[in-house]
């Protein structure tokens, strides 16, 4: 799901893309979950065995809430922390996304399945229905591949002050999984920043600001490299 926004990295910088333990793809899960924690410990494990000492760490969606979760427990890992519409952790779910989960659970049309992933992911229900390998991948998966994942928690206001390595928080004006402009203005009132409303985007924001998030993500790591 990153192949939008890699190229404007390879050759710059030193990228590790990590599949997400819980879900389908080609990592291997040993222990059952026993809390949201566990994701973090996972990213801990990643990290600390390629002996990185600090990273820029990067996360969209649920993997912007790992990045979140682990840096509160780590941070003396995390160089910098980039967030881009990150579920739960500033708000929670709007309601309307329970209810479109829970009819990809129900013996219902394809149609109807088909317009759900289209709200949850923020995309037309014509994206959703073109074969392409990101598809057919998000389909098996979905249909042949269940692992138990526990779910985000919204960070309280002294969590969220207890994380004193640089923030930025970038959030879809349309459709947004993150909280829109609430979840925004939570974290200006945090005084986590730079934080970014993106016009014309929906929660597929990395996609489809990719030519403009390169060069801005680029200059933000440079800036906190150290």
């Amino acid at each position: 799901m990153w192949g939008e926004n890699l190229p404007h990295w390879i050759g710059d910088r030193t990228l590790y893309a990590m599949d997400a333990i819980g879900d389908a793809g080609m990592s291997i899960q040993s222990v059952p979950f026993t809390s949201f924690d566990d994701q973090a410990a996972w990213v801990e494990q990643v990290l600390s065995g390629r002996e990185l000492e600090r990273a820029h760490l990067v996360g969209h969606s649920f993997g912007a809430a790992v990045a979140a979760t682990h840096t509160l427990h780590h941070p003396g890992r995390v160089a910098s922390l980039t967030l881009l519409e990150p579920v739960m952790v500033l708000r929670g779910l709007p309601a309307s996304v329970y209810l479109w989960s829970s009819l990809l659970l129900l013996p219902a049309p394809q149609s109807w399945k088909d317009r759900a992933l289209a709200e949850i992911g923020g995309v037309t229900v014509e994206e959703v229905r073109e074969r392409t390998p990101m598809s057919v991948m998000i389909d098996e998966g979905s249909q042949h591949y269940a692992a138990p994942t526990p779910t985000p928690r919204t960070l309280s206001d002294e969590e969220w002050g207890s994380i004193s390595v640089p923030v930025r928080v970038d959030i879809a004006d349309d459709r947004s999984l993150a909280g829109g402009e609430e979840a925004a203005q939570r974290a200006r009132d945090l005084d986590k920043g730079p934080v970014t409303v993106w016009p014309g985007t929906s929660h597929s924001l990395p996609m489809q600001a990719a030519e403009e998030l390169g060069p801005e993500l680029e200059a933000y790591w440079t800036e906190h490299d150290r």
